[in-house]
């Protein structure tokens, strides 16, 4: 029986177990989870039928994958029991945002298949935006393996593993500056004399109906832009606002300094 253990039980780790279980990819008894909040993991095994184990080594024995959901500070921790214990038989996946795969590799007395991963928390709703690079011992397999895993909360996507911090800095937080912007969208609504409710529902609703129109028609942001701003109307006298205000540099700006932050993080 094919197995998958989580090192790490929080919300991306329930989150990956559930859209886990749900695609067929794995059979609830085919997931384990290892915790140090013993009742947390219990808990979710309680929920979901997934297996609970009482320590790391227990958790990942059978294991063909090892995801580690922990913040960066905790990876040491997590993975130092398991320094003897993963084989190159065995893959490790790890979503901690700044630790390379190096890093990662050097914590295993032998060579371990290592993918570094960097989620977004839209995967609780099957919506989420993963990248995947694979560390010096992993294969075409191991990558195939870490699609069918991340696939199944949303898309994934290749990239250099250069690239990852500022992937973090992107879609990692990119979700933060979203909830900001339509928080901003819906308070705007209220202010014009729109109840809450109906300004959040429609500041929401037309984030997620511009993203969608991005992806299905494939034309340039831009593009789209200028197609909702008539000459003289009143999108483009909003857009001048934004413009006057720095919009897109603050937005830029943001990126950046998550950037520079993840790099700090390892």
């Amino acid at each position: 029986m094919s197995t998958i253990a989580f090192l790490g039980a929080g919300a991306m780790g329930e989150a990956l177990m559930r859209g886990l279980i749900e695609a067929g990819v794995y059979a609830p008894p085919e997931i384990v989870a290892y915790d140090v909040r013993a009742e947390a993991v219990q808990s979710l095994a309680d929920k979901l039928n997934i297996r609970a184990a009482n320590d790391r080594q227990a958790a990942v024995q059978d294991a063909e994958a090892v995801l580690v959901a922990v913040k960066p500070q905790d990876m040491k921790t997590a993975l130092e029991p398991l320094r003897d214990t993963l084989t190159s038989a065995q893959t490790l996946i790890s979503i901690a945002p700044g630790i390379t795969t190096k890093q990662i590799e050097d914590s295993f007395s032998q060579p371990v298949p290592c993918i570094r991963v960097m989620p977004n928390t839209p995967a609780l709703v099957g919506q989420g935006a993963a990248v995947i690079c694979l560390g010096t011992h992993a294969e075409e397999k191991h990558r195939e393996l870490a699609h069918r895993i991340f696939g199944a909360v949303g898309t994934a996507v290749d990239i250099s593993e250069k690239l990852m911090d500022a992937v973090t800095g992107l879609s990692g937080s990119g979700p933060a500056y979203v909830y900001v912007f339509i928080e901003a969208l819906s308070d705007a609504g209220v202010k014009m004399g729109l109840p809450r409710n109906v300004a959040t529902q429609l500041a929401a609703q037309t984030v997620l109906g511009g993203a969608q129109m991005v992806l299905q028609t494939g034309q340039h942001p831009g593009v789209l832009k200028d197609l909702v701003a008539s000459p003289g109307g009143t999108t483009i006298a909003g857009l001048h606002v934004l413009e006057q205000n720095a919009f897109r540099g603050a937005v830029m700006d943001a990126v950046q300094a998550a950037t520079e932050r993840a790099s700090e993080l390892g």
